[in-house]
């Protein structure tokens, strides 16, 4: 079970951990040295309880994961590990002798990115490991990058399940979770949700937390049609921030933080109830204030100064 040579330097280089979730010896042995002789420094868990305590004290590039063990099958280890704000960011794929097309619907659906059937090739293995580890790495970059401007981010499928935040924003996510339900957002922030996707003006009215100064605002959908939102301790704070910062009325602090959270002119005279004709002498005024040149920077600044 050798792999491509070629395929080594390219992990190797990128110093990966994988997470290997399996029950059977003969299989952990031929993984263990296919990933290891292919760069990859590996962990193993015997069973779906051990995974889930592993990852929460560590943070794999990616999981192999059976689909069937002893006690907690891999569909449900893998619904848990993908669940909740905290969420691991690691692609899982199945590894399995099953190969009908509800277990690959039911793998993919419990939040695995891909399946791969036993007996494993070791080539189409590696391959697509690096493919996966890649593309993960990339988002968490992405998520980084939120993060060092400061955009607590959400993003929640219409079904309200949370599939993924920013890490700036996971202690506010876990104020706006059903207590039952550690991974769905609260009933009133779902039915919020599904009004805001079905707005033709995307959620003029931004979601406020009955307890608390949390304000939730619809941004729109990603890629995967999950509702991505952004999460903010306290607006009237952040208007005050910018206002300071930029010494900028309250109006205008109030026009540019609406800009920050990505609406257009026509979304802010709506929100306001204003003219848009005003809203755009605000903005040629903010513009002045700020020293820049188009609403993109100054939205850019704006984020910098409410995430310094």
């Amino acid at each position: 079970m050798n792999a491509s040579p070629h395929r080594r330097t390219v992990l190797e280089e990128r110093g990966n951990l994988v997470l290997v979730v399996d029950d059977a010896p003969d299989t952990l042995a031929m993984l263990i040295d296919t990933l290891e002789a292919n760069g990859l420094t590996v962990l193993v868990a015997r069973d779906g309880e051990t995974a889930l305590s592993l990852v929460g004290r560590i943070e794999p590039d990616a999981i192999l994961l059976d689909a069937v063990m002893p006690g907690l099958d891999g569909f449900e280890t893998c619904r848990r590990l993908k669940s909740g704000a905290g969420a691991t960011p690691a692609p899982i794929i199945f590894m399995t002798g099953l190969t009908g097309p509800e277990h690959i619907v039911a793998g993919l659906s419990a939040g695995g990115v891909d399946y791969v059937t036993k007996p494993v090739n070791a080539d189409e293995l590696i391959a697509r490991v690096a493919v996966h580890v890649s593309n993960a790495r990339m988002m968490r970059e992405a998520r980084s990058a939120l993060d060092a401007v400061g955009q607590p981010l959400m993003a929640v499928s219409t079904a309200g399940r949370v599939a993924w935040t920013s890490a700036n924003a996971l202690s506010m996510a876990a104020s706006v979770l059903d207590g039952e339900r550690a991974e769905v957002v609260a009933p009133s922030l779902l039915a919020w949700l599904k009004r805001s996707v079905a707005t033709a003006v995307s959620a003029a009215t931004p979601w406020q937390a009955p307890e608390g100064p949390l304000t939730i605002t619809y941004i729109g959908r990603t890629t995967s049609g999950d509702v991505l939102v952004r999460l903010a301790a306290d607006p009237v704070e952040d208007e005050r921030r910018l206002g300071d910062h930029f010494g900028l009325t309250d109006r205008e602090a109030e026009v540019l933080n609406w800009i920050v959270k990505g609406k257009s002119n026509r979304d802010i005279a709506e929100i306001l109830a204003i003219n848009p004709g005003t809203v755009n002498k605000h903005l040629e005024k903010i513009l002045a204030k700020l020293g820049v040149e188009n609403r993109t920077a100054a939205a850019v600044s704006a984020v910098r100064a409410l995430g310094a």
